[in-house]
C-alpha cells in the first residue's frame, strides 16, 4: 500500500511556506512513499540537527525515498549527497518547480538525477506561490525572497539567492482569494522584507504595497508583516503604522546587536541610535505598538562593555518579544574567521538576554490584566492578541474567528481571559 510523502521542516516561517506549496506540487505529481526533509542553513547547528534527522527517518522509515532540500541543501548539497541515508538532493529553486517534482512521481523516480542543485544566484524572479494558506486561523503569503546584503555572519543569500520581489497584483489576488476562503489573518513573509519593490519597475518600497493590500482588500480584519530591517521602514510603511488599524501593532526587527563596533563587524546597515529612533517614532506613531527583536549573543571580538550595550538595548527599544542566538561560527562566513568569544561567556551572555526579554514580557503581560483585548483564535482555547501574545481560555471558542474578550491574569507566559 502506498503512502503519500512525510514533510519535515526546519527553520523560518517562509521555510514553513514553501512546505506546504511543496505538498501541492508533490501530491499533483503523484509522489509516494517519501521523506521530503526542507533543512534551514542558519547556523551549523541547523545543519546537524538535519543530518540527525535524517538519519533517524532513515532507520523508522528503511523504504521510503528521503528527499533532501531547503537552505542547507543549497549551501551544502556535498554535505547531504555524502549521506547513505539520502536518495535525492533538491536546490531552494528547484523545489518549488513542478517539473522536479514529476521527476520524483513512482514511474519516474529511477530516471531522476540524485543531485538536482544549480546556481541560486542566477535565479530572478519569484514566482507567488498561490497556495490557499496552510493552518485554520492564519495565512503566510510570500511576498520576496533572497538577500541582497552580506551581513559576516550569515550564509543565507547563498541559500536563497538575490532579493526578488512578487509583483503587487499576484499578491493582492491571493490574498483576495485567501479572505474568500476564510481567513482573518494574512502575514506576509520574505528574506529581507524591506527589500520588496527594489528590482520591480518604479522600485515601489514595502509601504506600497501594505497600503495598496488594505485598500484594495477591504474585507482582510488583519494583516502583518514579518521580520524587517527598521534601517529600511520607508515613509509609506510609517504612515501605514499611524493611519491603518488593521496592521497589527507588533513589529519583529532584525537589529542583532546594540553596539556600534559589532554592528560594524557585522557588516549591518544601522547603528544603535538608529534602532532606538525608530522604535521611539512608530511607538509615537502607535503607542500599543510592541516589538519582537533577534539579537545575537557573543559575536566574535564582543567584549563585556560591548555586549551590556545590546543588552541596554532591550530596555531603550522596548523590546518584549526576544530571539536570542547564540553565536556559533558559521563555515564560509567572514564572521567564522574572527577572533572568536569563548562558549561559556557565549552561553551566560544569551542566558542574560533571555532573562532581560523575560522580565519586558512580565511587563507586557501586567499591563494587559482587565483590559479588553481582539483576538484571533488559533485553537478551540488559544487565540493571539493584535500584539501576538498568546491567550489560554478554559472553554472553547470559534476557531479561526476574532473575539473580543478581558484579560483576567496570565503565567509569565500567556495571557488569560
Amino acid at each position: 500500500m502506498t503512502k503519500p510523502p512525510i514533510f519535515e521542516t526546519f527553520g523560518c516561517r517562509l521555510n514553513a511556506y514553501e512546505t506546504e506549496a511543496m505538498k501541492e506540487l508533490a501530491e499533483a505529481a503523484g509522489v509516494e512513499d517519501a521523506i521530503v526533509v526542507n533543512t534551514c542553513a542558519v547556523t551549523a547547528e541547523a545543519v546537524r540537527k538535519a543530518r540527525q534527522d535524517i538519519r533517524r527517518m532513515r532507520r523508522d522509515n528503511p523504504n521510503a525515498k528521503i528527499i533532501v532540500t531547503g537552505c542547507a541543501a543549497q549551501t551544502e548539497p556535498e554535505t547531504f549527497a555524502a549521506m547513505a541515508e539520502v536518495d535525492h538532493v533538491v536546490g531552494n529553486s528547484e523545489k518549488m518547480q513542478a517539473e522536479t517534482w514529476k521527476g520524483f512521481a513512482p514511474d519516474l523516480i529511477g530516471q531522476t538525477e540524485r543531485v538536482i542543485v544549480d546556481d541560486i544566484m542566477s535565479v530572478t524572479e519569484t514566482a507567488g506561490h498561490l497556495i490557499d494558506g496552510f493552518g485554520r486561523h492564519r495565512a503566510y503569503v510570500q511576498v520576496q525572497n533572497g538577500c541582497d546584503h552580506r551581513c559576516t555572519f550569515c550564509i543565507i543569500p547563498y541559500g536563497r539567492g538575490n532579493s526578488r520581489s512578487v509583483p503587487a497584483g499576484v499578491v493582492v489576488d491571493q490574498i483576495k482569494r485567501l479572505v474568500d476562503r476564510g481567513f482573518n489573518e494574512v502575514v506576509l513573509t520574505g528574506v529581507d522584507l524591506t527589500s520588496w519593490g527594489d528590482d520591480l519597475p518604479g522600485t515601489p518600497p514595502l509601504g506600497d504595497l501594505v497600503r495598496r493590500i488594505l485598500k484594495l482588500v477591504p474585507d482582510l480584519p488583519r494583516l502583518r508583516i514579518s521580520s524587517i530591517d527598521s534601517i529600511e521602514a520607508d515613509p509609506a510603511l510609517m504612515e501605514a503604522i499611524a493611519t491603518e488599524p488593521r496592521l497589527m501593532p507588533h513589529l519583529h526587527l532584525s537589529l542583532q546587536a546594540g553596539d556600534d563596533m559589532i554592528l560594524k563587524r557585522m557588516k549591518r546597515r544601522h547603528l544603535r541610535d538608529d534602532a532606538i529612533r525608530f522604535c521611539e517614532e512608530a511607538l509615537k506613531l502607535r503607542p500599543d505598538m510592541t516589538y519582537g527583536a533577534d539579537i545575537i549573543a557573543g559575536f566574535p571580538t564582543e567584549t563585556e562593555e560591548m555586549f551590556e550595550n545590546s543588552l541596554k538595548l532591550v530596555e531603550e527599544c522596548q523590546l518584549t518579544w526576544l530571539h536570542v542566538f547564540p553565536y556559533s561560527p558559521r563555515p564560509g562566513t567572514p564572521a567564522a574567521k574572527m577572533p572568536q568569544v569563548r562558549g561559556p561567556a557565549i552561553k551566560d551572555r544569551a542566558a542574560r538576554l533571555r532573562a532581560a526579554g523575560d522580565l519586558r514580557v512580565q511587563a507586557h503581560l501586567d499591563a494587559q490584566v482587565g483590559r479588553d483585548q481582539v483576538i484571533l483564535m488559533e485553537g478551540p482555547r488559544i487565540g493571539r492578541t493584535e500584539q501576538f501574545a498568546e491567550v489560554r481560555f478554559n472553554r472553547d471558542m470559534p476557531e479561526g474567528q476574532i473575539i473580543t474578550a478581558r484579560i483576567s491574569s496570565h503565567d509569565g507566559k500567556s495571557l488569560f481571559a
